[in-house]
């Protein structure tokens, strides 16, 4: 046996697919609107999470045999709100002009309804390990979907990624430009995330005939 029994491995593989909290459990849906319009940032928000769901998932479940069920909200709110600080903080030290894009979203991480979720349907009636395990998973499942949507939005709508120039220079009119392509600014619009979701979604209840029965 490895690592990761069966069980262990399916709390960070169907998060990824057939339980994507975006696209099956419709989750975390304002953050997918809000900063995709760049890779980038749709990474670092990837990545905050990750730190902030599988951190937080480990201290809920290492604390949930003393947690007053009155106050179990409140507590996970402070654990979930301490983390974020210590995500912005370090944003602002290492990534301040970045940190200024993303602006109240990282904040946001708080209420994003994937982390008080798991906290509750997860992390307060297991153990550390599969706790982390779980966190991480839809962390994963949560980020890939924002990465997604971030390549094609940036891609199609500013003609780079990452910042880097990959369809020519629009201006010079090289790369693609010289077919006469241009960018389309609708990309870029909140509206446009949706729809892109929206796609993923079909995507992936088209291969999975399951997941169209079960819905």
């Amino acid at each position: 046996m490895g690592l990761l029994s069966k069980k262990d491995q399916k709390l960070i593989l169907d998060p990824l697919a057939d339980d994507n909290p975006i696209t099956i459990q419709v989750l975390g849906i304002c953050s997918a609107l809000a900063i995709t319009a760049q890779l980038k940032a749709s990474i670092v928000m990837a990545v905050s999470v990750i730190f902030v769901l599988g951190i937080g998932n480990v201290v809920i479940s290492l604390m949930r045999n003393i947690i007053p069920s009155k106050i179990r909200i409140i507590v996970q709110l402070v654990v979930v709100a301490t983390l974020v600080i210590i995500v912005d903080q370090v944003l602002k030290a290492y990534a301040y002009t970045l940190s200024k894009e993303l602006s109240v979203f990282v904040g946001l991480i708080i209420t994003n309804c994937i982390i008080m979720g798991r906290f509750e349907a997860f992390a307060l009636g297991n153990g550390p390990w599969r706790s982390f395990l779980d966190g991480i998973g839809n962390a994963l499942g949560y980020g890939v979907i924002l990465i997604i949507v971030g390549f094609f939005r940036e891609l199609f709508g500013s003609g780079t990624l990452l910042g880097f120039k990959v369809l020519g220079d629009p201006i010079e009119k090289t790369g693609l430009y010289a077919t006469g392509y241009e960018n389309n600014g609708f990309m870029l619009l909140s509206p446009m995330a949706l729809i892109v979701v929206g796609l993923i979604i079909w995507v992936q209840r088209s291969r999975n005939k399951a997941l169209i029965e079960e819905n």
